[in-house]
C-alpha cells in the first residue's frame, strides 16, 4: 500500500519538493485527513464498475482513493503548475487521466464517450472550487450528462442553499434547480483543520442522485429557471413586485402577471420563498404564453 498524499506531512513533503505555492484566485485548498477523503469515497458508492470524474485533483489526494476504488477516474485540472506532480503522486495507478482543462469549459460529454465506454455507473466526486461550485454544477446538470450522482464538497453556506426547503432563509432559485434534477442530502459537514491552508469559510460534502425524470413536467425548462430566479430579485420584495422587475415590460404588463398568479392559484402577495417547486411550475407554464414565447 504507497503513503497516502493527504497527510500533512506527506502533502508539505509533495509541496516542498515541487516549490508549489497555493493561488488564492484557483481557491486551491488540499484535503489532509486520509479519514474524511474515506467518508467521501464511501458515501458516492463506488465499485470498479464505477467511472470517477473528478474537478481540482490538486496533487492527488482525494484521486487516489478514487482510484483505490473504481474502475477509472478522470479528473480534470486547470493550474499546469500541478500536472508534474500529479504525474508523480498518481504513477501507482494507471487507470487515472488527467486532463488540463477548465471544467467549464470542456466537452463533459465526449469525455464520458470516450473514457467511461462500459461503465454502467459513472459519479462525480470532488473537492469543488469554492468560487466556482454553482457555475460547475448547474453546467453538469444542464448538460443532461450520463451522471448518476455527485460527492462534492462545498461550502457550507452553498450546500445550505442546495439542501433547502421552501420557507427557509436559505431556500432560493439555486434549491430550486437542484431539486428539479436531483435528489440532495448533506451528508456531513467538515471541520477547516482537514484542508490546507485552511479556508475562512465552513464546509460540507453534499450527494446529489440525479433524477430520471424531473418531478414536475414544465412547458419551457429554461423559462421555468427565468421565473425562479426572477422571483428572488429582491427575497424581501412579493412574487408579484420581483416579477414586474424581472419579466419583459413587467410594470406595464402587471394585469398579465397577476392573471397568470391567479391562473397557477399562487396569492400575488407571496414571497418567492414560500412557494414549492411545484407552483413554480404551474406559474412559469401560465407565464408562457404572455412572456416566454
Amino acid at each position: 500500500m504507497h503513503r497516502d498524499i493527504a497527510t500533512p506531512g506527506r502533502t508539505k513533503e509533495i509541496l516542498d519538493k515541487y516549490g508549489f505555492s497555493f493561488k488564492k484566485s484557483l481557491g486551491q485548498n488540499f484535503l489532509i485527513d486520509p479519514n474524511i477523503l474515506h467518508k467521501i469515497v464511501s458515501f458516492a458508492g463506488l465499485t470498479e464498475k464505477s467511472g470517477a470524474i473528478e474537478i481540482g485533483p490538486g496533487i492527488g489526494a482525494l484521486t487516489e482513493h478514487l482510484a483505490r476504488n473504481s474502475g477509472k477516474v478522470v479528473a480534470f485540472e486547470i493550474d499546469q503548475r500541478l500536472l508534474p506532480v500529479l504525474k508523480d503522486t498518481l504513477s501507482p495507478y494507471d487507470h487515472v487521466k488527467v486532463i488540463h482543462q477548465d471544467i467549464l469549459e470542456a466537452d463533459v460529454a465526449a469525455v464520458i464517450e470516450d473514457e467511461f465506454s462500459g461503465f454502467p455507473h459513472i459519479a462525480v466526486v470532488a473537492n469543488l472550487p469554492y468560487y466556482v461550485t454553482t457555475p460547475i454544477l448547474m453546467k453538469l446538470l444542464e448538460d443532461r450528462l450520463p451522471i448518476d450522482s455527485f460527492t462534492v464538497m462545498m461550502q457550507k453556506e452553498v450546500a445550505d442553499r442546495i439542501s433547502a426547503k421552501p420557507g427557509t432563509k436559505e431556500y432560493g432559485s439555486l434549491s430550486i434547480a437542484i431539486d428539479y434534477y436531483t435528489e440532495a442530502h448533506t451528508v456531513m459537514t467538515v471541520p477547516k483543520t482537514v484542508f490546507m491552508p485552511q479556508p475562512n469559510v465552513a464546509s460540507a460534502v453534499v450527494h446529489l442522485k440525479r433524477r430520471s425524470t424531473p418531478p414536475i413536467a414544465v412547458k419551457d425548462e429554461e423559462f421555468l429557471f427565468r421565473v425562479t430566479r426572477g422571483s428572488f430579485v429582491q427575497r424581501r420584495k412579493t412574487i408579484l413586485n420581483n416579477l414586474q422587475t424581472s419579466l419583459p415590460d413587467g410594470k406595464e404588463r402587471k394585469a398579465e402577471i397577476v392573471e397568470a398568479l391567479s391562473e397557477a392559484g399562487i396569492d400575488p402577495g407571496r414571497r418567492g420563498e414560500t412557494l414549492t417547486l411545484e407552483e413554480f411550475g404551474r406559474l412559469a407554464d401560465a407565464l408562457y404564453p404572455k412572456f416566454g414565447e
